[in-house]
């Protein structure tokens, strides 16, 4: 995608906060001098993340991803273009950041039935994004793939994560049987040097490898191989993602809460949070967005949610993040935000230019319910649909700011990847919290390696043991 300077400011994505000020909602919104009471937080915060861009030891490596990436972006191609004429089907075996990233990108910037549609049709392989161990879920894939014919992408930084690794015993061992010779069917995402994906490729011979560097996180990942290899393999163009990343990051330079949009966003809901506003719902008004908000939810959650700062005090931090869609969910969860507690802030995405428009014919003139609809469209009536909630969240006293997407493509895509990684770090230096380690996490996946026998975990075990579930308390 080669653009234009005009085009580039055709598409670039921009934060209308007015439904968080006091001008539209009164004693409920926030006037700017409120606002501008974190300015010096925010300023202090935005030094801390760019004075430190790049360093592997801070977790920050994932600032430099739009710029330090050229021959990687030149060899992942090369990989596509060979796994797009080898393999019939491609599968990410991934968890967290390493599955939810890929899942996005598919979701937001290929047909919404890519799978479904003719090999003709489609620019590369089926994909699907293995990121569970629920044993139907394994079962049933391999109904509808042929593991000879399909290329598995396993993605952990360490090679120990457990429910990855329980997938790729189960292909491996699926292709031992069928004769494959496993390193011609994977490609790993891994750590450079370390970790038990680097020695399972010794032993195979060498198995085709990205890496996933010391200063980018799961959660942080996507502009990375862990998701620039799925993208480039169905077709999206990786390139104009990085860019628009690139175009994003140039904005974030200034330190003026007013002209940096990721800044911009972090104050918003610093400000929601210190109002006891720990709810944050994400709610896009297009199918092609819905798997952002999950994205969302886990870079949110797992970066801001900490029991103690980065000096070592204790805290209880973090907003919930809530995902919904624009219509579907303005029939089910808007009654709860419109009349429910005052303890949300609600992030639309909205798109101005959809791929497609859909007239609605005219019919049914008898019935004016129903023929008002005709000589629209359902882009137009989308649109309407989330300017009324907006609106309607509004006249109710209730916090709501909006993310404007021009339209679905990879430049915008890549501008508000960026936007909402910055966002995070914005926040979590505000917040004075580490947003880069999930201790939370850590201690769950500790519990798991002792129940299933894992050496060094033997007194763990004891303690998971004796609490096991207490028949007094069973109903």
């Amino acid at each position: 995608m080669k653009l234009s300077e005009e085009r580039r400011k055709e598409l670039k994505i921009t934060v209308d906060y007015t439904n968080m000020t006091d001008k539209y909602l009164g004693a409920k919104g926030y006037s700017e001098k409120a606002l501008n009471a974190h300015a010096r937080r925010a300023k202090a915060a935005h030094a801390y993340i760019h004075a430190n861009r790049g360093r592997d030891d801070l977790f920050l490596g994932w600032t430099e991803l739009p710029y330090n990436q050229t021959e990687i972006v030149e060899d992942i191609l090369t990989t596509a273009k060979l796994i797009r004429k080898k393999f019939d089907a491609f599968v990410v075996l991934g968890i967290g950041g390493s599955a939810l990233g890929p899942s996005m990108a598919f979701n937001a910037l290929c047909h919404l039935h890519y799978n479904d549609l003719p090999k003709s049709k489609r620019k590369g392989p089926k994909f699907y994004v293995e990121d569970n161990v629920d044993p139907v879920r394994m079962k049933e894939l391999l109904d509808v793939i042929d593991v000879t014919n399909t290329c598995f992408n396993v993605i952990s930084k360490s090679g120990a994560t457990s429910e990855t690794m329980s997938q790729y015993l189960v292909i491996a061992d699926l292709l031992k049987k069928a004769g494959v010779n496993i390193r011609e069917n994977v490609i790993f995402t891994t750590d450079a040097k370390r970790g038990n994906l680097v020695k399972i490729s010794k032993e195979l011979g060498g198995v085709k490898s990205y890496v996933l560097g010391d200063g980018v996180g799961g959660r942080f990942s996507e502009l990375s191989p862990v998701g620039l290899l799925p993208a480039a393999v169905v077709g999206i163009d990786i390139k104009a993602l990085l860019k628009g990343a690139a175009a994003m990051d140039k904005r974030c330079k200034s330190s003026d809460f007013h002209k940096n949009p990721a800044l911009l966003c972090a104050v918003l809901q610093y400000a929601a949070m210190a109002d006891g506003k720990n709810i944050g719902v994400m709610m896009p008004y297009s199918d092609n967005l819905r798997a952002v908000a999950d994205w969302y939810a886990q870079l949110w959650a797992e970066s801001l949610g900490k029991n103690v700062t980065l000096d070592g005090k204790p805290c209880n931090v973090g907003q919930t993040p809530v995902k919904a869609l624009g219509v579907t969910d303005q029939h089910s969860q808007i009654q709860l935000y419109t009349e429910g507690p005052f303890d949300k802030v609600v992030t639309f995405l909205a798109v101005d230019r959809y791929k497609e428009t859909s007239p609605i014919p005219r019919g049914c003139e008898s019935i004016p319910d129903v023929a008002f609809l005709g000589g629209h469209t359902m882009e137009q009536l989308i649109q309407a649909e989330m300017f009324a909630t907006a609106y309607a969240l509004t006249k109710a006293g209730r916090l709501n700011y909006t993310i404007r997407l021009p339209e679905v493509n990879e430049y915008t895509l890549g501008q508000l990847l960026f936007l909402f990684e910055m966002q995070t770090a914005y926040a979590g230096a505000m917040l004075n919290v580490d947003p880069f380690n999930q201790p939370g996490v850590e201690a769950g996946k500790k519990a798991t390696f002792a129940l299933l026998g894992k050496p060094g975990y033997e007194l763990q075990r004891h303690d998971l043991e004796n609490a096991a579930p207490d028949p007094d308390y069973i109903v």
